[in-house]
């Protein structure tokens, strides 16, 4: 792969200040191919700088007021917002997501997340309890929170600034300092939101940048190093696992969203065409590349044929082309290499029985977009729980139709899988939506509805799917460490 150095550069930031690496790596854009930056390695003495930064910012900024670095917060959330096209433009190089997507999703999010966090530090209490003894003694207990401290920051390339500021944000608000480690296919808007923390006035150090890859780079260095106090990170499961290995020597805790192959499950008395509509936006949305997004749909035998021919038409649909045209819905893969392990699982459906209702190969793309990392929404049917693309994440715009005949049938089948993340209820009768929601083994369950979310509520799965909540105050309680205070009064 030739390139230029004319091409933009893409630097770690650590203190402040932009550090060149001793290699770099091409930043390619999957929708075309082309490659859109150089992007500059940090080895492990840049790590090391990283993580001594931010060490060295510990204290000043952890003991800041919790009302400044609220207003702090704010100001970025601000940036953000002056700067969203040099963050939309940054995106689209990098994901190859149509731009309607991330205006009004990655960006727009970013800067709720950091004002959400401002506003949950703000008016976050304390626990206090007075206690009074056999004695007739009293006793004051009251907890102080202190901040976590250094925290290693990974994400992922799916929904890089969106994950990046919902870890971030709460992080900072809790006084801590942060080395993020972008995923090495996303690396330019943690690089620029670093620019905009500094205009917003945050001091240096306090927020760091390093750039690589897992396994003998900036991960590795990064997760081993024995100044980190703690790591979240949100991504594939089989990194999650390799990650608590490196940090169970020192018993560093850990905040995990790591994979799903999540369920929706449809009643024959659903609104037929709200679950359409919410189905394609729950398979093919970022083209399945969302931890949330749903691989598995259990539909009840009576309303199958109808809901399938439904969504096939839904699925037809959709437009893949360049990311800035205005009809554009449905982008590339991030990469060649994700594509060949989605194409794999389209040939293993085949192999295992799938009748392909639509899609299941390369799209013929025109023009330098033939270049990029395409792949056809695609839905199966003949499957069952058995077959390993009904079992195994495949992070791609697929999904398995299966029927059921009863309602405990559809739950067995729906908590038949080791993921644990999220799950969809699709039925007019609200008591069995209650009923059948709770009855899902996941972290999150929605009934009528897809990916809404209330920023304050509890987010993470179970199984492979995580450790740990985000959101609202459950990101607070991992990035703060409380001490109890007891006063004989």
């Amino acid at each position: 792969m030739t390139t230029s150095n004319l091409l933009p550069e893409v630097f770690n930031v650590v203190a402040g200040r932009h550090v060149a690496g001793r290699s770099t790596f091409p930043k390619v854009n999957p929708a075309d191919g082309a490659v859109v930056a150089q992007v500059h390695e940090a080895d492990a003495e840049i790590v090391d700088a990283a993580v001594a930064a931010a060490r060295h910012s510990l204290k000043t900024w952890g003991s800041s007021p919790v009302g400044e670095r609220a207003n702090l917060l704010r100001r970025v959330a601000d940036r953000i917002e002056a700067r969203a096209e040099e963050f939309v433009e940054a995106e689209i190089r990098d994901t190859g997501k149509p731009v309607h997507l991330v205006r009004e999703l990655d960006v727009a999010r970013a800067a709720t997340n950091f004002r959400s966090f401002a506003d949950t530090i703000a008016s976050a209490g304390l626990d206090s309890f007075m206690t009074e003894l056999a004695d007739g003694r009293q006793a004051l207990n009251y907890a102080v929170n202190k901040p976590l401290g250094v925290v290693a920051v990974i994400v992922p390339w799916n929904l890089p600034l969106l994950l990046l500021t919902w870890k971030v944000a709460p992080a900072l608000a809790c006084g801590n300092t942060v080395v993020v480690k972008p995923s090495e296919e996303t690396p330019s808007t943690a690089t620029l939101l670093a620019e905009v923390i500094a205009e917003a006035g945050v001091p240096d150090g306090v927020y760091n940048v390093v750039h690589g890859f897992g396994p003998g780079s900036a991960g590795e260095h990064l997760t081993t190093h024995k100044d980190i106090d703690g790591v979240t990170f949100t991504g594939e499961s089989s990194t999650g696992s390799a990650i608590m290995r490196a940090v169970a020597p020192a018993v560093r805790p850990v905040s995990f969203e790591l994979g799903g192959k999540n369920a929706a499950v449809v009643f024959a008395d659903c609104d037929l065409e709200k679950t359409l509509d919410g189905l394609s936006r729950s398979i093919f949305l970022n083209t399945g590349q969302v931890c949330l997004c749903t691989e598995r749909v259990y539909v009840e035998r009576s309303i199958f044929d109808e809901l399938a021919n439904g969504l096939v038409e839904r699925a037809k649909e959709l437009k893949l082309g360049d990311p800035h045209a205005a009809g554009t819905t449905t982008g590339p893969l991030i990469s060649d290499k994700h594509r060949e392990k989605v194409q794999s699982y389209l040939d293993l459906a085949v192999e295992e029985g799938a009748e392909v209702l639509v899609g299941g190969g390369v799209p013929q793309m025109e023009g330098e977009l033939a270049h990029g990392a395409w792949i056809e929404p695609t839905l199966w049917a003949g499957l069952d729980n058995s077959c390993r693309v009904v079992r195994e994440e495949v992070f791609g715009p697929v999904a398995a139709l299966i029927p059921f005949d009863t309602e405990e049938e559809a739950i067995d089948l729906a908590n038949d899988t080791e993921y644990g993340l999220a799950a969809a209820v699709w039925t007019t009768n609200l008591e069995r939506g209650h009923r059948v929601a709770r009855s899902m083994r996941v972290g999150m369950a929605w009934v009528n509805t897809w990916y809404l979310r209330d920023l304050r509520s509890p987010f993470g799965g179970v199984g492979l799917s995580g450790i740990g909540r985000e959101g609202g105050l459950h990101s607070l309680h991992f990035y703060s460490e409380p001490t109890n205070i007891c006063v004989q009064l």
